[in-house]
């Protein structure tokens, strides 16, 4: 007797039961994806601080000291490592769930679970790593005498989900047409170097003047600035802007969704 499984071609209440029925394959995935990624490193989880660190002190010798770009009226350090934080929690899970199926493609081939699963285990392993470096913004905050209001804290959990979201998203997104056009990742890498650009990371969107609106247009506008009003108290909170960053994240999750679902079918054929 053959049993032939075959996922449905669009997302349902059933999917949604499945994937709480593998939250314990999820959570191995993302311990898997944590072990292989320090694996054999000799300061492990160090990198997680390492690589934030050493960006914002190169950006903050270029851009703060030299270039003088405007930060805010927060110091440059902390208002660079505030954005690097939420930026390389959504680059690196997008580089990394939309290469997903491909790394595991002997899986794929061989045992049915829900594919969904290993976008999202990308994700989750980032958090981990986002809530390590966090440790230094929190030193950042002390050593130039922040003390974030306690309703500010409370908007944090909002922020990572919107960031989650839309990872999540454009990871399903792209980790199915990386399936089929191995382009994927050739093209990512230059296209999330683009966007740090277009992402007020570095900078604050109130240089573009009148034109800083065409910023609003990028999700990751909404968070960054919110957390850095959320955590300084300096300016408040653009809800405005954050619905829609909100909006934009929702809306992406349910193309990538759909188009994940799809295409799902024939992931084992063409992997």
């Amino acid at each position: 007797m053959v049993l032939v499984i075959r996922p449905r071609r669009k997302f349902s209440w059933m999917d949604l039961r499945e994937l709480w029925q593998g939250r314990e394959l999820l959570l191995f995935f993302t311990w898997r994806d944590l072990k292989i990624r320090y694996k054999q490193t000799f300061i492990g989880v160090g990198w997680a601080i390492f690589q934030p660190l050493s960006t914002m002190l190169i950006f903050t010798v270029l851009f703060g000291k030299f270039a003088k770009i405007p930060s805010d009226n927060i110091p440059y350090p902390v208002f660079v490592f505030t954005g690097l934080l939420f930026w390389q929690l959504f680059s690196a899970s997008l580089l990394q769930a939309s290469n997903s199926l491909v790394a595991n493609q002997n899986l794929l081939t061989k045992v049915y679970f829900p594919r969904i699963l290993l976008p999202i285990s990308s994700v989750f392993s980032n958090l981990i790593d986002f809530l390590i470096a966090s440790v230094i913004l929190a030193g950042l905050m002390v050593w130039y005498g922040f003390v974030p209001e306690l309703r500010g804290l409370f908007i944090l959990p909002l922020l990572l989900l919107i960031t989650c979201v839309f990872a999540v998203g454009l990871g399903l997104l792209l980790s199915a047409v990386n399936v089929k056009y191995r382009d994927v990742k050739y093209v990512l890498p230059f296209f999330v170097q683009l966007l740090m650009f277009v992402t007020p990371v570095i900078y604050s969107p109130s240089i573009l003047g009148k034109y800083s609106w065409v910023l609003a247009l990028n999700p990751m506008t909404g968070v960054i600035k919110a957390a850095r009003a959320a955590l300084f108290g300096l300016q408040p909170i653009n809800w405005t802007l954050l619905g829609l960053a909100a909006l934009a994240a929702l809306i992406v999750l349910v193309i990538g969704l759909v188009y994940f679902k799809q295409t799902e079918r024939f992931f084992a054929d063409l992997i």
